[in-house]
């Protein structure tokens, strides 16, 4: 792997660069900004056609991003009418309520919600979301990597494709349910929540969502630079099913979050043993802030402890590309799994990480440093390390702006939409990951990625992305071996 240990070497000496950089910015405060510099530059405009030009408008601002389709007005008036059809029958047989406002009447009209007189409640609200990721990947061997994991099959399919309802049932309680159509369970379930907000020490919450470990988990995939998350990602406990508390603290600048929850959950949000625990930790600090010139300078650290319900734990990972996560689930996927540690025997489950990231301007550094103990039941404790470092640029000059709730980046919004106004937004970005399974008795691979990628943003809804993956597997039983990944995803939101 004498091309991968030159990458690796090279990445590790950005991560030194990066973190020279965010340390020389907190004490020596912010850089002062270059003419222009903050500006988007917009694309050459479309060519005019041979009709005669139009009075151009100025372009409009950015769209924020999708908080879903608004459908409280429309539910509310679809109870009305169910109501006025049949509503709900006292001992009379004639007494009808409304659905909506819960008003109850003796006449024709069982609702007085158009009655300015009458008090309408505004709960529950309901918005409708989704998304879908459609992809295309082509694979090139070489012999080696046939022989260690057989030969890989180009690959068309729905990687996902979800539809959620949000909303609130009071001003402190909000919800959200959402399913997967693309992932094996068909629907599988994947955020589905009650939140309870203004608590003395922050929000509560309660169901299945991701667990506070990890940057590059906690990027919705809405948002994501790349195809996947990073190869460390295998380590991540990800969507369980328990109780949460979580804030943010020191005016936005810091953030933590604390989970209990069942261990492991499957795809229908559902844990089976008299055991199976964990737990997950967060925190975040934000050292240096000039929200201007989009400079940002991000520490965090988390920690997760885990008991398997099933007595095992199994670390696999494809590339940069499919499924990706954590799996205690005997599922195969279209993309075979490079690396895998195989069943372990364990009483625990253990990770500990820490983050870095760095933003000025249209430029975004992120990096990882992930290590992971199994407590072999029977047997020695094993540590697995996992790292990554990425760098993405966006080329017409939108911004990857902090999210100071969340402790993470959030997407590209173009500034000029596809069309008459322009080409939309162009991001260029580059990644190393490497994930080493091996330690004592367990013998599960070494695995390395270079990925590159090109995201085009033709409007804050539609995204093209283009990908090559450079892959080195370091196989226990069949050696060195590579692979290249070329992929095409589309992705539309709403």
């Amino acid at each position: 792997m004498r091309q991968g240990r030159i990458t690796r070497w090279g990445m590790l000496v950005l991560l030194a660069v990066q973190a020279a950089w965010g340390t020389s910015i907190v004490w020596a405060g912010p850089v002062a900004s270059p003419p222009g510099q903050g500006e988007v530059t917009p694309l050459p405009a479309l060519p005019a056609s041979h009709t005669a030009p139009e009075p151009t408008a100025p372009p409009t601002p950015a769209r924020p991003r999708s908080e879903g389709i608004e459908l409280t007005e429309y539910l509310h008036h679809f109870s009305t009418n169910v109501s006025a059809s049949g509503g709900s029958q006292g001992d009379g047989g004639s007494t009808k309520t409304c659905l909506s406002c819960g008003h109850s009447s003796d006449g024709a009209s069982p609702c007085n919600c158009d009655d300015s007189s009458k008090t309408k409640s505004k709960y529950p609200t309901v918005s409708v979301t989704g998304f879908f990721h459609a992809d295309g990947l082509w694979f090139t061997q070489d012999t080696a990597n046939r022989e260690a994991v057989n030969g890989v099959h180009d690959v068309a399919d729905f990687r996902r494709a979800r539809l959620a309802a949000k909303g609130d049932v009071a001003d402190n309680v909000s919800y959200m349910i959402e399913f997967d159509f693309a992932f094996p369970g068909r629907p599988s379930f994947m955020d589905v929540w009650l939140d309870i907000s203004d608590l003395p020490i922050g929000h509560f919450r309660v169901g299945q969502w991701r667990q506070p470990f990890c940057m590059d988990a906690l990027t919705s995939v809405r948002e994501l630079t790349f195809f996947e998350r990073a190869l460390p990602f295998a380590f991540v406990p990800f969507r369980q099913t328990g109780i949460g508390f979580y804030d943010t603290a020191l005016d936005e600048h810091m953030t933590w979050a604390v989970s209990g929850y069942r261990f492991p959950t499957n795809v229908f949000g559902n844990v089976f043993g008299d055991d199976g625990y964990g737990v997950s930790a967060r925190v975040t600090g934000l050292l240096h802030s000039d929200p201007e010139l989009n400079q940002n300078t991000h520490v965090g650290v988390a920690y997760t402890w885990n008991e398997p319900a099933t007595g095992f734990t199994q670390i696999r990972t494809a590339p940069e590309v499919g499924f990706t996560q954590l799996d205690f689930r005997d599922v195969d996927f279209e993309v075979p799994f490079f690396v895998d540690t195989g069943q372990i025997p364990s009483h625990s489950y253990q990770v500990l990480g820490f983050e870095l990231a760095q933003s000025f301007g249209p430029l975004v550094l992120q990096s990882e440093l992930m290590y992971a103990w199994v407590g072999q039941t029977g047997g020695p404790s094993v540590m697995f390390p996992g790292m990554y470092a990425q760098a993405s640029y966006v080329l017409t000059g939108e911004r990857r702006e902090y999210n100071r709730n969340q402790g993470v980046f959030d997407g590209v919004n173009p500034a000029n939409d596809f069309g008459k106004h322009g080409w939309g937004a162009w991001e260029v970005a580059a990644r190393w990951s490497y994930l080493d399974l091996n330690d004592n008795n367990v013998l599960g691979g070494r695995l390395e990625d270079l990925t590159f990628g090109l995201n085009w943003y033709l409007n804050t809804f539609t995204k093209f992305q283009f990908q090559y993956v450079r892959s080195w597997l370091d196989s226990p039983v069949n050696g060195d071996s590579a692979c290249s990944i070329f992929g095409v995803r589309t992705q539309l939101d709403f």
